[in-house]
């Protein structure tokens, strides 16, 4: 038999901390004393109070840690990851579903701080991205705001479902009956206002066209006072709701001020906006040496399709698998933006969607959207230049359009005889 040295430690000092909401279990791992190559490690319970957290700060720099692992355990890690890291230490944050317990390995916190602080010094996973402090505070803030619109929307659709309940069909006339003249209507019924006549005439602009369908939609023969004392409560809601995100807006639009550049390019891409852009930033930040490429970076995000593959088939249906939801329904909004619009990616959607499925298309340019993102960000004399929506025809050949234009008049049952034509002169030419 011969003896073989080990493989090098990633890190010789290391330490695993198993994170539970008020207490943490932390082993650190350091080279022996008494066999060569050998581990000396030494497991302890600290508190989650800033003053125990400082206690651990110094007990791993007594001695000399060089670097922390920790599970990102719903939101309990970040006080000890952020103390942590602004005490100097350098810190790696794993995906809890990947930190798994060995098959027939017994379960306690000890074993798992011993278990993460193993992995640690073998270098065995990749960290998590975890962004630099003043991204963290901008994201504290877009995130609330998105939370914000979604409650908005929620007490929105309660508003509908109780007009439906009354017996008013206002959506089935208004198409937003939350714009200027549906809220006067809502605004006047909830006062005790009844007549028909009275609230159609509330009706501004295109709108004074449907003042008929108006009068038969506002019937207000089931409406009780106890749907005028929710609707009230609704209505309020939705105002302070709207005052709320005009106020975060402000704080948002001040903290992006040194973001102003790549605000401004990321503006640039089709189907994008200030708030996307802001959305964007505040989950990615700026620097994109974290990712090395824009295909990294769609990964990281879930939006590259995932290939399992056994015994040469491919499994499932290729799909992306749960990402970052904030970063998700950043994307989601500005890919359906972009759909809607005439240059390359909107046509490029449009192509997509007459042979899959829209929601897979849409993915698909969710993904363009972050590689052009990560474009941007990584050069910052960069700018978006737009193809144009007929940039594939434009590729296309002129034989293989008319053979393209033929299929599609024989597929419509049409017989087609073609012949081609001198540009200059516009004779016919003969058949080659």
């Amino acid at each position: 038999m011969e003896e073989v040295e080990d493989e090098p430690l990633f890190c010789e000092r290391t330490a695993g901390i198993d994170i539970g909401k008020a207490t943490v279990m932390v082993t650190i791992r350091v080279p022996g004393d008494t066999r060569k190559g050998g581990r000396a490690q030494e497991t302890r319970e600290f508190g989650t109070t800033r003053r125990e957290l400082l206690a651990l700060a110094d007990w791993l720099r007594c001695w000399q840690v060089e670097r922390t692992g920790m599970e990102s355990t719903s939101d309990y890690w970040k006080p000890v990851y952020f103390l942590l890291e602004r005490e100097g230490f350098d810190c790696t944050l794993y995906q809890a579903s990947q930190v798994k317990a060995l098959p027939g390995r017994p379960k306690t916190d000890k074993l798992d701080s011993a278990w993460l602080a193993r992995i640690t010094g073998r270098g065995s996973l990749a960290g998590s991205f975890v962004p630099p402090e003043d991204i963290r505070r901008l994201r504290t803030h877009t995130r609330y705001r998105r939370k914000l619109v979604q409650m908005r929307t929620a007490q929105k659709e309660r508003c509908e479902k109780l007009l439906e309940d009354a017996h008013l069909k206002l959506s089935s006339v208004i198409s937003d009956i939350h714009g200027v003249s549906g809220r006067d209507m809502l605004r006047a019924i909830a006062a005790g206002e009844r007549n028909p006549k009275v609230l159609a005439q509330m009706a501004r602009g295109v709108m004074r066209g449907k003042i008929t369908r108006l009068e038969q939609a506002l019937d207000c023969s089931f409406f009780t006072p106890e749907h005028a004392f929710i609707l009230q409560m609704m209505l309020d809601s939705i105002d302070q709701l709207t005052a709320q995100i005009a106020v975060l807006d402000e704080k948002i639009a001040e903290m992006c001020r040194p973001y102003e550049r790549q605000i401004e390019q990321l503006d640039s891409i089709p189907g994008f906006g200030i708030i996307t852009a802001q959305d964007l930033i505040a989950e990615t930040g700026t620097d994109m040496s974290v990712f090395p490429t824009g295909g990294h970076l769609a990964s990281w995000a879930r939006t590259a399709p995932r290939v399992t593959e056994s015994a040469g088939k491919r499994k499932g249906k290729n799909a992306t698998g749960r990402g970052n939801p904030y970063i998700g329904g950043t994307l989601g909004e500005a890919s359906i933006s972009a759909g809607r619009t005439q240059t390359f990616l909107g046509e490029q959607y449009r192509r997509m969607s007459r042979r899959m499925p829209k929601k897979k298309a849409q993915g698909a340019i969710m993904r363009k959207q972050l590689v052009i993102a990560h474009a941007l960000l990584s050069d910052p004399a960069a700018t978006c230049q737009d193809l144009g929506p007929d940039y594939h025809e434009r590729r296309k050949g002129t034989a293989r359009r008319a053979r393209s234009h033929l299929r599609e008049l024989e597929r419509l049952g049409y017989k087609v005889t073609i012949q081609a034509i001198d540009p200059s002169t516009g004779e016919i030419l003969p058949a080659s």
